[in-house]
C-alpha cells in the first residue's frame, strides 16, 4: 500500500463526525453513545444517535473483545437491550471463528504416508534408533501424528 493510499484510507469525513460518550455498569460491559455533530462540534439533530455495546468473551487464549450495535432510541433502552445484543454478537463471533478454522484447515497440506524422498525428520538417514525411519520410535512416518495440525 502506497503512502497516498494510506493517507486516503485515514482521511476523516468532517460531515460524519460523532461525539462519543461512554457509560458502564462496571460489570457487564460498556455502552458507547455516539452523538452526531456538525463540523463546528454542535449537535446534528438531522442524524440519529447510535449506541454501540462492548463486552469481552473469556477464551482459553485470553479475553476476546466484541463490539456490537444496539438498536435503541435512548440510553435506558440501550441498557435494557444490551444483554440480548451481546448474546447475538457472541453467537455471530463464534460462527465467524468456526468458519475461519474451517478455511485454515482446508489450506493445510498433509503429505501422504510413505511419500518417498520427502521423509520429514525421520527420512534424513537417521536409521534405527533415530526419530523416524523403519527402526525409529515413531515408525516409518517420522514424528507421531502424521504431521496433522489440529486447531483448537
Amino acid at each position: 500500500m502506497s503512502s497516498q493510499d494510506i493517507t486516503e484510507a485515514l482521511r476523516m469525513d468532517p460531515d460524519g463526525l460523532y461525539r462519543e460518550e461512554v457509560y458502564s455498569d462496571r460489570r457487564a460491559g460498556v455502552i458507547r453513545r455516539l452523538v452526531p455533530v456538525r463540523r463546528d462540534g454542535s449537535d446534528d439533530p438531522g442524524r440519529p444517535v447510535l449506541f454501540v455495546g462492548q463486552a469481552q468473551i473469556l477464551t482459553a487464549v485470553g479475553a476476546l473483545p466484541i463490539s456490537f450495535e444496539i438498536q435503541a432510541s435512548s440510553l435506558g433502552e440501550a441498557a435494557e437491550k444490551f444483554a440480548e445484543a451481546a448474546k447475538q454478537a457472541v453467537e455471530d463471533t463464534m460462527k465467524e471463528l468456526e468458519e475461519l478454522r474451517r478455511e485454515a484447515a482446508s489450506r493445510i497440506v498433509v503429505p501422504e504416508t510413505g511419500a518417498g524422498g520427502l521423509g520429514g525428520l525421520g527420512g534424513g538417514g537417521l536409521g534405527g534408533g533415530g526419530l523416524g525411519g523403519p527402526g525409529g520410535p515413531a515408525g516409518p512416518g517420522g514424528i507421531p501424528g502424521g504431521g496433522k495440525i489440529q486447531l483448537p
